[in-house]
């Protein structure tokens, strides 16, 4: 099977900033026990007129227009997402219409939550080996808000909304690797369909155990794979869950904290779009260059995880 690199991204942030300060006002919080516990100072909510849809539909753009390419050259078009607008049809088929992509290609969303993006990443390398076509679409996009309970100052504190896009392309030579996994829990979970609100529920204490030893597992696996180490990669991009996360597991591996990648302070926890919102940020401003290879690692609700070493070849 051949491999994929990114050869374009693009990101679409909702334009009402919500600050600590600000759910101060509304739950028994402060900017400080925020802070101090997550790392998170001020997150993005869909005002009027935005919607995870739209959201998609803009960052997507973007990355088709980064990639130098037309719509009709995408041959695969996949999203991440636990929150789009319909059960059906999917964001990947409205993604597909509105910007007018060809109709004989697959479209599909991918529920893998805050690894969603990196699956779709994986996924679509395989769609482009089995189809022959050269150029995948993966969008990683969510409107959290809409999911919170405004009440649990446990949750409503920690996520925001926003969308991140890439386009890969098959490659014969490029430096590839990536690891999935899954184990079936409850520690995430938004209710299912039905009368009642839907909300997402979450066991901070497990989920953080989960998550500081799910990290150094995947980026060994990707060293064992790839046979490249963290020092041979240009960033390290995690989901952007929590800064102290992502701190325990540096420490823990003795790594370059330089190397990894944080902006949850601005934007919260976005599950599916914080790593593809990431990478669009790092490539926009000069921090990953052409050539420069990547490790990007995803956790969360499912219980999932994954990871995936790609090569940045930006046009």
């Amino acid at each position: 099977m051949k491999n994929i690199e990114i050869i374009g991204t693009g990101r679409s942030i909702p334009s009402k900033v919500v600050t600590n300060d600000d759910l101060a006002k509304i739950v028994d919080t402060s900017d400080e026990w925020i802070s101090t516990r997550t790392g998170i100072r001020q997150r993005r909510f869909c005002d009027e007129g935005e919607s995870a849809n739209s959201l998609a539909i803009a960052a997507a753009a973007k990355a088709i227009a980064a990639s130098g390419l037309a719509p009709e050259d995408i041959g695969v078009c996949i999203c991440a997402t636990i929150s789009g607008n319909y059960a059906t049809p999917s964001m990947a088929c409205i993604v597909q219409r509105e910007l007018g992509l060809r109709e004989c290609i697959p479209a599909l969303d991918v529920n893998a939550a805050c690894s969603g993006f990196l699956y779709g990443i994986e996924v679509a390398r395989g769609l482009l080996n089995g189809t022959g076509e050269n150029y995948a679409l993966v969008v990683g996009c969510e409107q959290l808000s809409k999911l919170l309970d405004m009440t649990d100052r446990s949750t409503c504190v920690l996520f925001g909304d926003g969308a991140g896009a890439a386009v890969v392309r098959i490659s014969d030579d490029a430096p590839y690797a990536s690891t999935l996994g899954a184990r079936g829990g409850y520690e995430i979970s938004v209710l299912g369909a039905g009368p009642e609100p839907s909300h997402i529920h979450m066991d901070g204490a497990e989920v953080f155990k989960f998550a500081t030893n799910i990290i150094p597992k995947c980026i060994g696996e990707l060293e064992k794979k790839s046979g490249i180490g963290i020092d041979g990669v240009s960033k390290v991009v995690c989901h952007q869950a929590n800064e102290r996360i992502i701190d325990s597991c540096i420490r823990r591996m003795k790594a370059d904290s330089s190397k990894f990648y944080k902006n949850m302070d601005r934007f919260g926890n976005t599950s599916a779009a914080s790593v593809p919102i990431a990478l669009s940020e790092l490539v926009e401003n000069g921090e990953v260059k052409d050539g420069d290879l990547l490790m990007m690692v995803g956790f969360g609700a499912g219980l999932t995880w994954a990871g995936a070493l790609v090569r940045y070849a930006g046009q």
